[in-house]
């Protein structure tokens, strides 16, 4: 693939993953507990790895929450945006070898994980007082939940991309 042809994928992904990070913030949260999230703007991420590789997947992702924050965030938005997005992607990275494109879904559960796992950390760092770990164990539990559901969307949207030689 040309760098020109290559640049242009990675723009509409970004577009892709910023529209979705956008309308996913007018959404309320399924729970009432802050950081839960469906984070959906998380299967671009996975698909662009997939399809284009790591490095440009992260560029994609910090484009993402640097053009959401300014589209629909504040300063902390960036700070725990940031902050569990780069573990996510870490976590992402380190594991993504060890799985098949039939099993991103444990990919994805294990970077929701690492995600919630960022911002909490992000949290504490904030309020300086590590009370903010009491949330931990509903963070986890969704961040299991919603990594599975966007790692099988990912997956099949895969699926159908290869099916569809794109």
């Amino acid at each position: 693939m040309g760098k020109t042809k290559k640049l242009a994928l990675m723009a509409l992904l970004t577009a892709i993953a910023l529209t979705i990070f956008v309308i996913e913030n007018q959404i309320p949260a399924p729970v009432p507990v802050p950081g839960v999230k469906l984070g959906l703007a998380n299967i671009v991420t996975l698909i662009t790895m997939k399809l284009l590789g790591k490095k440009e997947a992260g560029a994609v992702l910090l484009v993402r929450i640097l053009m959401g924050t300014m589209f629909a965030g504040s300063p902390s938005t960036l700070l725990f945006s940031a902050a569990g997005g780069v573990l996510a992607f870490l976590v992402m990275c380190l594991t993504l070898r060890f799985f098949g494109d039939d099993q991103l879904w444990i990919v994805s559960a294990l970077a929701g994980l690492a995600h919630n796992a960022g911002q909490l950390l992000a949290c504490m760092l904030v309020v300086k007082t590590p009370g903010v770990l009491a949330y931990a164990p509903v963070l986890a539990a969704s961040g299991v939940i919603t990594g599975v559901f966007t790692g099988l969307a990912a997956q099949f949207l895969l699926k159908a991309l290869k099916k569809a030689k794109l």
